[in-house]
């Protein structure tokens, strides 16, 4: 359990619950006891359990660094012999449906579209159609999450990105759900419509 602490700080809040689920399932299978049967019956199990491809991985992952943690822990190698036992086999991986969540051209004219009407009915001002208007177009071109990524972004920072030579934004850690940095390039129409609202 105290390993398990150790693996949920500092994750992102979408990560915690599947860390918890892959700590209870090895804990469940191994009940305290690391051997080749048990190694091999939660691996076994695992397909049967869950009908997602990654689900198994995530599980046996968890249960290969655990180890690797024992045999740091301990001083004892024999830990990380047992990983042999939770490889999972070599197989083909199915081809994965596209979701229904998708964000098609049409979803974002729709949006526009509601953002305009609203503005032409009065239910909200210039300024409020404008930023609404801005970020549609920037979550359209550069498909960055809208709460993971997008809430959590700082005027400062697309203020950076217009003033490149090449305008990119720079997504911070912090702003990452994986908590990777990296860069965004912003499209042309992305700037044309954010520098009339960063111009003070």
């Amino acid at each position: 359990m105290s390993y398990t602490e150790s693996r949920l700080a500092g994750i992102s809040k979408a990560s915690i619950p599947w860390i918890k689920r892959c700590s209870l399932t090895f804990l469940n299978a191994t009940k305290g006891t690391i051997s080749k049967e048990r190694g091999e019956a939660l691996r076994e199990r695992l397909p049967k359990t869950y009908t997602d491809f990654y689900a198994p991985r995530k599980v046996l992952n968890f249960a290969t660094a655990y180890l690797k943690y024992l045999t740091k822990t301990h001083f004892d190698t024999r830990y990380q012999a047992f990983d042999l036992f939770l490889e999972m086999p070599k197989g083909v991986k199915e081809r994965k449906h596209v979701t229904s969540q998708i964000v098609t051209k049409e979803d974002v004219q729709n949006l526009l579209l509601a953002v305009k009407r609203a503005y032409e009915q009065e239910d909200i001002d210039t300024h409020h159609c404008k930023h609404y208007k801005a970020i549609a177009l920037f979550g359209a071109f550069t498909g960055q999450r809208p709460q993971a990524t997008i809430a959590k972004l700082t005027v400062t920072q697309f203020e950076e990105a217009i003033q490149r030579d090449a305008p990119v934004l720079d997504i911070l850690p912090e702003h990452d759900k994986i908590r990777m940095q990296h860069y965004c390039p912003l499209h042309p129409q992305v700037v044309k419509t954010l520098a009339p609202l960063l111009d003070r």
